[in-house]
């Protein structure tokens, strides 16, 4: 049985030894056995860019690039806001967040301010893991498209003089909790407000002042997070911690899975993948998501055979060359088999038993081998002339 490991953090705002005890109660509780815990400190976060990395599928849409080098699903944009993208992208109205802020001459807590606000009217949409874009109206500075415009703030509350991180590693068995169950019965949803009560999100909420919190827990500032899938606690725990894929317990399954090194690295920062007998394209992340460990396994052995199209069509070629080859040294036996299946053998001739003919009337003669003559040893009779000779043969005497 392959048991689900996942890393799971509690956030700068909520790091307070009450939420520290109120975390481990709750693991002990469901059965979450701790492998592994600590802190890790602002000037480490920063330095490592370990929350950057962390959140490499946000921050690359936030900060890293622009919106023309994004995979944004046109229809999906389309459907939510009612224009065609590749029309959004020429005007111009289409910003990172980073460039949100300087176009709206605003900082990461007032463009926070506005993601929020977006988000009470309805004018988010999810286009991919950690992939989000909001309409955004600045005053008297007209309708923006702007991407991952939460990423801002978000760093910053990692990063600032004396805030950490307290981080776990735990495992549970699969069979008693699933994955979907652990985020969303253990965890909570990522707005706290949705959070069952004995869920961690939800009881930090509820309880957040006797808690020692400065602030009320919002969707960003949701108190803890935790790995969407065994495959994103493994690459948590190499980003956090600096754990070795063939010395981490999934890690060791998937390398024996088949899939390499350098795709759990490629994989780590959540790219589009295209796998399935029926090709389709989404966020790995997506893909992995709430799976179990066996079935998350499964299908990383599934994707990583079919990640590298380029390579598999060279394969496919040198093996049709090959193949065209071999074909080819077969020919001569073809054409020699082809000779002897084609091949008619003439009918047998037929006697006729009465007129000694074969059949079409024409004459057949049979030659008979001659017998050989028996040899007289004896000297001829010389005949005599005479009357008698004539009569004795008449009589027969």
């Amino acid at each position: 049985m392959v048991r689900n490991s996942a890393f799971l953090f509690i956030k700068p705002h909520a790091l307070t030894d009450k939420v520290k005890e109120l975390v481990k109660e709750t693991l002990e509780k469901k059965e979450i056995s701790i492998k592994q815990e600590g802190q890790l400190g602002a000037e480490d976060i920063d330095k490592k860019q370990l929350v950057d990395k962390h959140y490499y599928a946000i921050a690359s849409k936030a900060t890293l690039l622009t919106p023309d080098k994004l995979n944004v699903p046109a229809e999906k944009f389309k459907e939510k806001f009612g224009l065609e993208w590749k029309d959004v992208l020429a005007s111009g109205n289409a910003l990172n967040a980073k460039a949100a802020c300087e176009k709206f001459e605003i900082d990461a807590t007032a463009l926070d301010a506005m993601w929020a606000e977006a988000k009470k009217a309805g004018n988010i949409v999810k286009l991919g893991g950690g992939f989000y874009c909001a309409k955004l109206e600045p005053k008297d500075k007209g309708t923006f498209y702007v991407f991952n415009g939460f990423f801002m703030s978000m760093r910053s509350k990692f990063v600032e003089e004396g805030a950490a991180i307290y981080y776990y590693v735990v495992q549970w068995d699969s069979t008693s909790l699933s994955w979907a169950d652990f985020r969303g019965k253990v965890l909570g949803p990522t707005d706290p407000a949705d959070a069952p009560s004995d869920s961690l999100r939800g009881a930090i909420l509820a309880k957040w002042e006797e808690l020692d919190l400065k602030s009320k827990p919002n969707t960003g500032d949701n108190g803890v997070h935790a790995s969407a899938s065994p495959f994103e606690g493994l690459a948590e725990r190499m980003n956090w911690l600096g754990y070795r894929v063939d010395r981490d317990p999934f890690g060791r399954l998937l390398l024996k899975a088949g899939v390499t090194r350098k795709q759990v690295t490629e994989w780590s920062v959540d790219p589009q993948v295209t796998f399935g007998p029926l090709p389709m394209t989404k966020s790995l992340f997506d893909s992995l998501e709430d799976t179990d460990s066996d079935y998350c396994l499964a299908l990383c052995q599934m994707i990583g055979g079919h990640c590298d199209p380029k390579a598999k069509e060279e394969d496919l070629e040198a093996e049709v060359t090959k193949l065209k080859a071999a074909i080819q040294g077969y020919k001569s036996l073809e054409k020699a088999v082809t000779a002897i299946q084609a091949y008619v053998a003439p009918a047998p001739a037929k006697a006729d038993s009465k007129s000694g003919a074969r059949k079409g009337g024409k004459k057949s003669k049979a030659v008979e081998p001659e017998e050989e003559q028996p040899v007289d040893t004896k000297p001829p009779l010389r005949r005599k002339k005479g009357k008698g000779q004539g009569k004795g043969r008449r009589a027969g005497k």
